[in-house]
């Protein structure tokens, strides 16, 4: 289900990834966490360090880090 953004908190966000960006309120993180792996995963897209190491130490915070994501064909 989409989450409704507010326009400010998008334009904020622009193209940066999390290590650079999250979402102003913190019961959004693990969802948020959750969703962006999901879609490089699905579509194959790659992540630098800085962000593969911002999403681990993010994650770690979560309930359940582990997704399970069915690849895009």
């Amino acid at each position: 289900m989409p989450l409704p953004v507010h326009d400010s908190a998008n334009q904020s966000k622009s193209d940066r990834d999390p290590a650079e960006w999250m979402p102003p309120a913190r019961s959004a993180t693990c969802r948020y966490i959750s969703d962006w792996v999901t879609v490089k995963s699905r579509w194959d897209l790659s992540a630098n360090q800085v962000e593969h190491d911002a999403i681990d130490r993010i994650a770690a915070y979560c309930y359940n880090p582990r997704i399970t994501v069915t690849r895009a064909r």
